[in-house]
């Protein structure tokens, strides 16, 4: 039986060590933010955050992952809240959404190392495959999330699902707009 962490909460998987740590917490947990793209570790769909780094979770087992802290896109914010889900969706950095929880969480464990990554350094970090191609408004999110984290700018972002438009606007005080990136 492996024991480990996650999302901040105490898991026994009973499985074959050997089962990848991907199929534990998609079927097991029902953690199913956690994508299947490729299972050969090329995409990052997948991708979790263990002990701090990104991993793909197709890639290590749960006897791997034994005593290990993991978090999954649901651990990352219940309300969808983290920096970089807010920058995600601000800079409009979401296309079919299918490899945006291995993206946040990749760009989630750079942030938590960095809080002011260069471009290279962004580009380096998330090695996830997107098929829309959002490549150039993720560097923006990215970026802006860091700024958020260093509290240099706030985004004032849409309500989670099943909170109106209005009660959240009650919630949250006004901003001002951010500056526009240069070139826009």
């Amino acid at each position: 039986m492996s024991k480990l962490t996650v999302n901040t909460r105490p898991v026994q998987f009973d499985m074959d060590p050997d089962t990848p740590l991907l199929w534990a917490l998609r079927d097991a947990a029902n953690l199913t933010g956690t994508k299947y793209g490729c299972g050969e570790g090329d995409c990052g769909a997948c991708m979790v955050i263990v002990d701090g780094e990104a991993l793909r979770s197709c890639l290590i087992t749960i006897a791997e992952a034994e005593g290990r802290f993991v978090t999954t896109i649901e651990g990352l914010s219940r309300d969808r809240s983290h920096p970089v889900q807010q920058a995600l969706v601000a800079e409009q950095a979401i296309q079919c959404g299918f490899c945006t929880p291995g993206i946040a969480l990749s760009a989630a464990a750079l942030l938590a190392r960095n809080p002011d990554p260069g471009e290279q350094e962004i580009r380096d970090a998330i090695p996830n495959i997107c098929r829309c191609g959002v490549y150039p408004r993720l560097i923006r999110a990215v970026q802006r999330a860091g700024r958020v984290i260093r509290r240099e700018e706030r985004i004032s972002a849409a309500p989670a699902p099943g909170i109106s438009a209005e009660d959240a606007a009650r919630a949250v005080p006004a901003m001002a707009p951010s500056a526009p990136a240069e070139g826009e």
